[in-house]
């Protein structure tokens, strides 16, 4: 009947799982997420309860709900192995989730019955809880889906780590989580020039609690590289690498170092081992493609004349290992761009045109993300089709996204440099100026904002953009 049916959807939202922690499925590549977690169930010795769980969730949203049940059946099975004392209470997501997936499924009676296992335990578990209890596994359990949902999720994901640790400040699985999140956030802020707290402190504690987890340590090598204590960072991947020599995980942190610091042939080998694991992994074949390309670099940095055919392997190796990953992880922004590039390096303008226009779809970008695309798009436009109005006219709309990045920083710089070089060379026109003018206004230069709208009305008298700019600064000094 409709009633039970509205009940039953009362009680859902209010389980703590998957269902109701607004994980959306257009914020990520939910075939790549498939395969990560599968990788990760293989490949990371540690209890997967979480993992299956999520996976449940991700069939789910894939529209295969018997292939969840089979998830949550061994999520249970796990439960069993690693927990045979608190089976009900390490079972209330798991039990969330079956709940939500029998609904869909409308088998309301089973979701019911799941409802009432959740609030039975839950009784038992404290006295004032009924559907919801705040239990610090849970909170940690929340935070590594967020982790897994992509940059918009990474604050929340912190907030979770931080509260599961108030209650246990030294598990080490939830110092994991916080130190990952505190990097991946840290990295996010540094692109959009804001301070934040750095992970380096939580990085190391968390190598202090599990010694074993050579994934953080790979981590906090990676972050004493960004800190110019690479020789520190070094002895860690070497350690990690003793402990581990196999783990993929640990191997694309350290194939990163190494391409870092210059060693891309080291890099090389290391993501050749790490491929024949993962042989779809997007992370892996991005850093292949950034290997060749810093190969291609250093050929023509060193070499005078070097030899075209090894200049277009290098090119094509590249480009092959970046479609791949783009093909693997269709939302992922930067190999997107490293694809461009490359094609446009190998003169191959349609194929980066392309791709370009595929990246600037992607439905995720953060504004960051699109002061790089006109940053690199207006690169393109300037020094292969020559085109430097085309450049100005995208350079320009990285600068009026008015939020503080490094893209927004190059698109200026480049902006500033061709204007006075066009300027300076005699071929500044009224847009040249125009644009001149919005940079100074855009830095709160009023007076030198003032003088190049002047100079742009002379030469165009008629324009009503630039008379209304010209009226506004004027009327605001």
């Amino acid at each position: 009947s409709s009633i039970s049916k509205n009940s039953l959807k009362r009680s859902l939202l209010e389980l703590e799982c998957h269902f109701t922690w607004t994980l959306l499925k257009e914020d990520v590549d939910l075939d790549e997420l498939e395969k990560t977690i599968g990788d990760q169930i293989e490949f990371l010795v540690k209890s997967n309860i979480t993992n299956y769980n999520l996976l449940s969730y991700v069939c789910h949203l894939k529209n295969s709900n018997e292939e969840a049940l089979s998830n949550l059946q061994k999520a249970e099975e796990e439960i069993k192995k690693n927990y045979p004392d608190e089976i009900a209470r390490r079972s209330l997501v798991t039990w969330g989730n079956y709940a939500w997936i029998y609904y869909h499924m409308e088998r309301y009676k089973e979701a019911q019955t799941y409802i009432n296992k959740v609030e039975n335990s839950c009784k038992e578990l404290s006295s004032t809880a009924q559907r919801k209890i705040q239990l610090p596994e849970i909170y940690a359990e929340q935070g590594w889906a967020l982790l897994k949902f992509g940059g918009k999720y990474y604050m929340r994901a912190k907030n979770c780590f931080e509260n599961a640790l108030k209650n246990e400040p030294d598990n080490p699985e939830f110092n994991a989580g916080y130190a990952i999140a505190m990097y991946r956030l840290e990295d996010f802020s540094h692109r959009q020039c804001e301070d934040v707290s750095p992970s380096i402190e939580p990085l190391k504690r968390a190598v202090q609690l599990n010694p074993k987890d050579t994934f953080i340590m790979g981590l906090l090598a990676l972050k004493l590289q960004d800190l110019e204590r690479a020789d520190e960072g070094e002895r860690y991947i070497e350690a990690a690498m003793q402990k581990t020599p196999d783990l993929p995980y640990l191997l694309r942190y350290a194939a990163k170092f190494y391409r870092r610091k210059g060693e891309a042939d080291k890099a090389l080998d290391i993501l050749k081992k790490a491929i024949a694991v993962t042989p779809k992994s997007a992370f892996l074949h991005h850093q292949l493609g950034l290997c060749y390309r810093a190969k291609l670099f250093q050929l023509r940095k060193t070499t005078r004349y070097p030899p075209q055919d090894q200049v277009e392997e290098l090119i094509r190796l590249s480009i092959f290992h970046f479609q791949i990953a783009i093909d693997q992880k269709t939302k992922f922004f930067s190999a997107h761009m490293d694809l461009a590039n490359m094609y446009a390096e190998g003169k191959r303008y349609e194929k980066a045109e392309e791709t370009f226009r595929k990246a600037f779809q992607i439905n995720i970008l953060a504004y960051d993300d699109k002061q790089e695309f006109y940053y690199h798009y207006g690169n393109f436009q300037r020094f292969h089709k020559k085109s430097e109005s085309e450049a100005i006219r995208y350079y320009t709309e990285g600068l009026k996204i008015e939020k503080d990045s490094y893209a927004r920083n190059k698109c200026s710089k480049a902006l500033n440099q061709l204007l006075k070089q066009r300027i300076q060379g005699g071929l500044g026109d009224a847009t040249d100026f125009a644009t001149l003018g919005l940079i100074h206004n855009l830095n709160g230069e009023k007076h030198e904002a003032i003088e190049c709208y002047e100079k742009a009305v002379a030469l165009c008298p008629d324009n009503e953009e630039y008379l209304s700019a010209l009226c506004e600064l004027q009327l605001s000094i």
